[in-house]
C-alpha cells in the first residue's frame, strides 16, 4: 500500500508529539527535516512515496545538504530527524528495513560555550534601571535564569504555584515535558517578591498563573528574554557574544568549579545523559592548570626548583 508523503507527514507529527513527548519546538524542527527530505525527493526522484525511501536516496539528500554549506551541527541534527522519521515508518510498519540505518552524522566537535564571571552578571543584574517599568521583571528574570540554571522555555513557562518557598525548589517544566526539581535561592526569591510587588499592580493579567509576563499581562515570548538579557549585557560593558543560554552555562560552570559533584549539577540541569554535563569540567582552564602544576610530578619538581634557597 502507498502512502502520500503529507499523510505520513502528519502521522509522523502525531507521533512525536504523542509517542515521543517532544517539546513543540523538536516537533517542529523533525517536521521541517521530514518537510525537507521531501521536497528533495519532489525535485530529483519525483513519484517516489515515503515508504520507498532508500539508503541511496538519503545519502545523496544529506551529501546536498552538506554542499549548502550548513553547519556540521545543524547536517548532524537533520540527520537525527531524517532517522527519526525512518523509525515512525518502522513502528507503523510502513517498512520493514530501516534505510537511514547506515547514514552517519558529521562529528561536530565539542564547542566550549561562553561563560560569564560572577562580577559580570552581578554587572549585568546592577546595570538594569530598576525605575523603569518592568526593571524589577528584568532583574528577577536574569536572577532566575543564572540563579536555577533555566533554559529559555523553561523560564517563560513558569508558573506562580512552581515556586515552593518553603523548600527551598522551584519545579522546572523541561524538554518533553519532563519535570525536576530545582534549588532556589534567597537572593533570587527576593528579585521575584520584588517583581510580583509590581506585577500586582498590572491592570490587565491574561495568564493568570504565569511568573513573568509582559505589558498586555501575557507571557513573555523568548525573543522577548533574548532581548532583555542582551541590552542588560550592553548597559554592562559585555562584549561577549551572549543569549540567555549563556546564564546557564555559567550557572553550571560555576557549580563545578565551586565543586559540586557532577551528577547533581546534571540533575539542576535536567540532562538525560552526563556526556552533556561534562563539557563544563573543560571550561575552567586555570583550575585544570593549577591542578596538573600542583599533583603533576614532573610539574612539581620544576616548582620546586624555583622555591627560594632551592639547590
Amino acid at each position: 500500500m502507498t502512502t502520500s508523503w503529507n499523510d505520513t507527514l502528519r502521522g509522523f507529527g502525531r507521533y512525536l508529539r504523542i509517542e515521543r513527548s517532544l517539546s513543540p519546538n523538536s516537533v517542529a524542527a523533525y517536521l521541517n527535516d521530514a518537510r525537507r527530505l521531501r521536497d528533495y525527493m519532489a525535485k530529483h526522484r519525483e513519484g517516489t512515496p515515503p515508504e520507498a525511501l532508500t539508503y541511496r536516496d538519503l545519502s545523496d539528500f544529506v551529501s546536498c545538504v552538506a554542499g549548502e554549506e550548513i553547519a556540521v551541527r545543524t547536517q548532524a541534527r537533520l540527520i537525527s530527524g531524517i532517522r527519526s522519521f525512518c523509525q515512525y515508518m518502522l513502528v507503523e510498519n510502513l517498512i520493514t528495513d530501516d534505510p537511514s540505518a547506515l547514514l552517519e552524522a558529521p562529528m561536530a566537535g565539542r564547542h566550549l560555550p561562553e561563560v560569564l564571571s560572577v562580577e559580570e552578571i552581578d554587572r549585568m543584574v546592577s546595570s538594569i534601571d530598576l525605575v523603569a517599568d518592568q526593571g524589577h521583571r528584568n532583574r528577577a528574570i536574569i536572577e532566575t535564569m543564572y540563579g536555577c540554571g533555566l533554559r529559555v522555555s523553561e523560564l517563560v513557562n513558569m508558573r506562580l504555584t512552581d515556586i515552593h518557598r518553603t523548600e527551598g525548589f522551584v519545579t522546572v517544566t523541561g524538554k518533553g515535558d519532563k519535570q525536576r526539581l530545582v534549588p532556589i535561592g534567597s537572593i533570587t526569591l527576593k528579585e521575584i517578591d520584588n517583581y510580583l510587588a509590581y506585577r500586582a499592580t498590572m491592570p490587565v493579567i491574561t495568564d493568570q498563573n504565569i511568573l513573568f509576563l509582559n505589558r498586555r499581562g501575557k507571557r513573555l515570548s523568548r525573543v522577548m528574554v533574548f532581548n532583555i538579557v542582551r541590552e542588560a549585557a550592553a548597559a554592562a560593558g559585555i562584549e561577549k557574544t551572549i543569549s540567555p543560554h549563556t546564564l546557564r552555562h555559567s550557572f553550571a560552570t560555576h557549580l563545578v568549579e565551586g565543586g559540586a559533584d557532577l551528577r547533581a549539577v546534571q540533575e539542576m540541569l535536567g540532562h538525560e545523559s552526563i556526556t552533556t554535563t561534562e563539557i563544563y569540567t573543560h571550561i575552567d582552564r586555570s583550575y585544570l592548570r593549577d591542578t596538573v602544576l600542583m599533583y603533576h610530578p614532573r610539574a612539581r619538581s620544576k616548582r620546586d626548583q624555583k622555591r627560594p634557597g632551592a639547590e
